[in-house]
């Protein structure tokens, strides 16, 4: 197994919209392994392919347990060309994105969804999921849309965080 290089906030790959997987082989299965190994090494719970320079609507999750914090790999979900069925109620919930390093902002999600998609097989399956889970469906399969969580900021924050990223990426320069 290898761990990918993500990509950082501006990269353009970013923006992207996936497209939708038709090989359910060996080489889906080595980028989802990869996948994982690369979202853990980060201490990440979710990582979406095109995050990785893959345009592929392929998505994992893996959300801590509660009795001790720790990720299990046998928790993982491997979700991949997911739609949404049902969404319902809001919910705010700060976030932060392995693409966006350092940066965490309160974002209006839904408070639960249900989406179908297939397993590293093409099994069909549907999921239905509230918090954290929830949260972190609707964050990686926006990546999978072109979209980053900082592009759902109002304006004014919106603004503050691109003066704050060009202030950290001219330090790193200097």
């Amino acid at each position: 197994m290898a761990i990918l290089s993500i990509l950082k906030y501006p990269h353009p790959t970013l923006k992207k919209q996936s497209e939708k997987v038709t090989a359910f082989d060996s080489a889906l299965h080595t980028l989802l392994d990869n996948m994982y190994e690369t979202m853990t090494s980060t201490n990440g719970i979710g990582l979406a392919a095109i995050q990785v320079g893959v345009p592929l609507r392929i998505l994992i999750i893996n959300i801590p347990r509660e009795e001790d914090g720790n990720q299990y790999e046998e928790d993982t979900l491997e979700i991949i060309n997911p739609t949404f069925l049902k969404t319902e109620g809001v919910v705010v919930y700060q976030e932060g994105c392995l693409s966006v390093p350092g940066f965490y902002e309160d974002i209006e999600r839904f408070k639960e969804v249900s989406i179908a998609y297939q397993d590293r097989f093409g099994e069909e399956k549907v999921l239905q999921a509230e918090g954290l889970l929830a949260i972190a469906l609707q964050h990686e399969i926006d990546h999978l849309n072109g979209v980053l969580f900082v592009d759902k900021l109002p304006i004014l924050r919106r603004k503050k965080f691109e003066k704050e990223l060009k202030k950290l990426q001219k330090s790193k320069k200097d």
